[in-house]
């Protein structure tokens, strides 16, 4: 492959000063052959195949950053959902093997594993209550783990059984980590139309339709787009679009080169490089700060819905054009803690949780990093997942929820939970009461146009 030396000095330029990064290295692993009668027996399967498999995964990721001069953020593990690994078990509580996978995940050196999930779009298992069950004591008694619950879908409609059970389990895992800030919350999301390749915490699962193990690349560049959007100001939105999707471009082909220096190395498939604009607490690395580039005031203001979707767009455009294999959830994401930009706005009480879910209309997953009061009733917070998996149904696209009841806080504190993961202003909730409305259960049935064929 033949690289423009300018494309390398403005790729350089990029890592030097815009933020360009790997966000993530991730290598998904199929668990499907550690089933076991026995939590524990499955567990230790779990352990060995997870070792086994990505025992040179740091090492490898640490070596192309250091060769190629690339930053590598995080080096991360995904697996199959264990509520399908483990169904021949016959105890009701999966936190062992929870555990197996924290301490896979330390001995192999990656900062988080996801995984410990279900599929409960159209219905249940007995797996899959048993894992759903046992979510709020995996994460509170794991620091890596990640788990995530798929309950609708557009094919399939909404399992509303299993939104009201999320909103139970999400005020319990909150309660079970209260003393950091609800921390376990962090690591929890509630999909609509989850996808089998995400390369993202804390969504990221090993997909049944994947192959034995699989490499996917995690791309994130806010500060770049920022940054070459200064050279657009006051020009028409044709001009905008065509400069993020050229810029998109440059940092898919960044992510593909990475990706496939980490398959070849490992001797792993290549799956797919995700182009998600993830954000993170550092000044310049905002998306909320790039929809301001594009003349909003303070995003959340009117317009900022339209700035986002052609954002996404203009992503995912300049990313299909420089990769055949573009994935994952690509477009831009809005957590609310992990944006400064969006801390700044939601402070202002210039963006609402109401104009958020409008957004996610039109950006890459949904509701991401949000903190509401900690004595939320556990109905309010089905009823939000309910309204974004209604999102993701009928508009055919990824949706989800990850949202923190943070325990002892009100409206206007602040949940500090550090690093990548930032601070979330704790965000007002409507006070009217949904409870009425969550204890129907049943099925929400699947749009018209899924009946498409």
């Amino acid at each position: 492959m033949l690289f423009d030396i300018k494309d390398v000095v403005s790729t350089l330029d990029m890592i030097e000063h815009r933020h360009l990064d790997v966000r993530t290295i991730t290598m998904g692993i199929s668990l499907l052959d550690c089933s076991d009668e026995s939590v524990t027996r499955c567990a230790a399967k779990v352990y060995d195949k997870i070792t086994r498999e990505a025992k040179d995964l740091v090492r490898v990721g640490e070596e192309i950053e250091k060769e190629f001069g690339i930053p590598i953020v995080n080096k991360r593990i995904s697996v199959t959902p264990i509520s399908l690994v483990a169904a021949a078990c016959k105890e009701d509580d999966y936190t062992p093997i929870a555990t197996a996978l924290d301490n896979a995940a330390k001995t192999c050196g990656v900062n988080f594993i996801g995984g410990f999930s279900a599929l409960v779009q159209k219905g249940f298992t007995e797996s899959d209550k048993k894992l759903i069950c046992s979510i709020p004591s995996a994460l509170a008694s794991t620091e890596r783990v990640c788990a995530s619950v798929n309950v609708g879908s557009t094919k399939a409609g909404i399992n509303m059984d299993a939104v009201r059970m999320l909103g139970e389990t999400i005020k319990r895992t909150a309660d079970l980590t209260k003393d950091s800030g609800g921390f376990g919350c962090a690591k929890l999301v509630v999909f609509a139309n989850a996808v089998e390749d995400n390369p993202f915490m804390a969504g990221a699962f090993h997909g049944v339709g994947e192959g034995e193990s699989v490499i996917n690349v995690g791309v994130s560049g806010p500060g770049v787009v920022y940054h070459a959007l200064q050279s657009c100001k006051g020009k028409p939105f044709d001009v905008v679009a065509e400069t993020i999707k050229q810029t998109a471009f440059k940092i898919t082909r960044m992510g593909q080169l990475v990706a496939r220096e980490a398959s070849q190395r490992l001797g792993v498939p290549f799956g797919i490089v995700d182009l998600s604009l993830a954000p993170t607490p550092e000044k310049g690395d905002s998306v909320a700060r790039i929809l301001e580039e594009m003349g909003l005031e303070v995003c959340g203001t009117h317009g900022t819905t339209a700035a986002l979707a052609l954002l996404n767009d203009a992503v995912k455009k300049g990313g299909v054009m420089a990769s055949n294999h573009v994935g994952g959830l690509s477009g831009a994401f809005i957590p609310v803690s992990e944006d400064e930009g969006m801390i700044a706005a939601a402070q202002s009480k210039t963006l609402s949780l109401d104009k958020l879910e409008a957004m996610t209309c039109v950006c890459s997953v949904g509701l991401d990093m949000i903190a509401v009061p900690g004595d939320t009733p556990a109905s309010t917070l089905s009823a939000i997942i309910a309204d974004e998996a209604a999102i993701g149904m009928v508009n055919c696209k990824t949706t989800a929820v990850r949202v923190i009841p943070a325990p002892g806080k009100q409206v206007g504190e602040i949940v500090e939970f550090g690093g990548l993961l930032g601070s979330a202003p704790v965000m007002p909730v409507h006070p009217e009461s949904s409870d009425a409305f969550i204890a129907r259960g049943g099925r929400i049935p699947a749009p018209m146009h899924s009946l498409k064929n």
